[in-house]
């Protein structure tokens, strides 16, 4: 469930990534939800007192994943092989594709094709049992950690691309408060926990001052 959209129907890219009702990291999820209402999002995104870290990290990771998931799904019609023949923020920065699994050495692709790649990696990750264990008393992996960065250094390449490339679309759609919140959100929890080299910010740099000066 993602905090932003509550029951706004909308296409998403992938499926969405569900937390099991009832579970602990759905309990989080629901406390996270409470205080991001109360419109304070430095306060949201900290630590809640007696939690374990990589629990909090795991939850939001999910639904960010869903928030960017339902964002390019309202795009897509906008972002094809023709409009978007690189995947690229903006002229200065073009990303290539390679999982270090499937896709060893990075590849040239299309936006769409690598968003493709890069969600449909993440959701992988997300399934993994042994990565994001959902059940109580399973413990996370010792790299849970480097793995939890690299989806959302990976995640932030959406948002860059549809801030470049799309912002128009977002308007035109009046998604663009949706957008805005959502990414505040992200920025403010990353930089919460030190969880994106600031280099990869750089697309966003300005944008990530504007969102978050005013809450310094």
């Amino acid at each position: 469930m993602s905090f932003l959209f509550g029951n706004r129907s909308s296409k998403t890219f992938k499926p969405k990534k569900n937390i099991p009702e009832g579970s602990h990291q759905y309990e989080l999820l629901k406390h996270a939800e409470a205080t991001l209402g109360s419109g304070n999002l430095r306060m949201a995104v900290m630590l809640p007192e007696g939690e374990d870290l990589n629990e909090w990290v795991a939850v939001n990771t999910v639904d960010f994943f869903n928030q960017i998931n339902m964002l390019y799904g309202t795009i897509t019609d906008f972002c094809t092989e023709e409009s978007c023949a690189v995947m690229s923020a903006g002229p200065k920065y073009e990303y290539h594709w390679a999982d270090g699994t499937n896709i060893k050495k990075p590849i040239k692709c299309s936006a769409p094709k690598y968003i493709d790649y890069l969600m449909t990696w993440v959701q992988d990750q997300l399934d993994d049992e042994t990565l994001f264990p959902s059940k109580i008393g399973v413990p996370f992996p010792k790299n849970f950690m480097s793995v939890a960065k690299t989806i959302l250094k990976r995640l932030f390449r959406v948002y860059a691309h549809i801030y470049h490339q799309h912002f128009d679309a977002v308007i035109q759609l009046q998604e663009e408060a949706h957008l805005n919140t959502s990414f505040k959100h992200f920025i403010f929890f990353v930089q919460e926990f030190n969880l994106i080299d600031r280099k990869e910010l750089v697309p966003l740099q300005e944008l990530i001052e504007k969102l978050t000066s005013k809450d310094r």
